[in-house]
């Protein structure tokens, strides 16, 4: 039973890299199953905003030549994740992640001071104060 789980695990890791492609020069990743190119600098394991300003960072950024991204819905953000790893939940194909809270564009509709995000150890969801520090990888709409 373990060796199945094993090989179930190995495979799930070997898809997700299949799925995401990273452009090591202009610092992205593209997911090919959505299309959508994420920021995969520096700053994306280093930066931590509150809510409001992760959406304006990711509204100034230029990145890979490319001036259109914006915070990611939860969905898009929760999506990435790969919940067969943890620490970080996430494809080896990122190379700057933190094993934290990141932001979603997604306000929490039952208390409209908070917004959801993923933390990055498990993959899972979550939700916070919007004045609280998270961190920040924006997103945009490949080609």
């Amino acid at each position: 039973m373990r060796t199945i789980l094993l090989i179930l695990i190995g495979l799930s890791t070997l898809l997700q890299a299949e799925r995401f492609t990273r452009d090591a020069t202009a610092m992205v990743v593209t997911d090919t199953q959505t299309n959508l190119q994420w920021q995969d600098d520096a700053a994306a394991k280093t930066t931590r905003k509150n809510w409001q300003d992760a959406i304006t960072h990711c509204e100034g950024l230029t990145l890979g030549d490319e001036d259109d991204w914006r915070l990611p819905n939860l969905n898009e953000l929760y999506y990435i994740a790969d919940r067969d790893i943890y620490n970080p939940a996430l494809s080896s194909v990122f190379v700057n992640v933190v094993s934290s809270n990141y932001w979603s564009s997604t306000t929490d509709a039952s208390d409209t001071s908070n917004a959801w995000g993923v933390y990055f150890y498990y993959g899972s969801d979550y939700w916070g104060t919007k004045s609280i520090s998270c961190f920040v990888r924006c997103v945009r709409a490949g080609q």
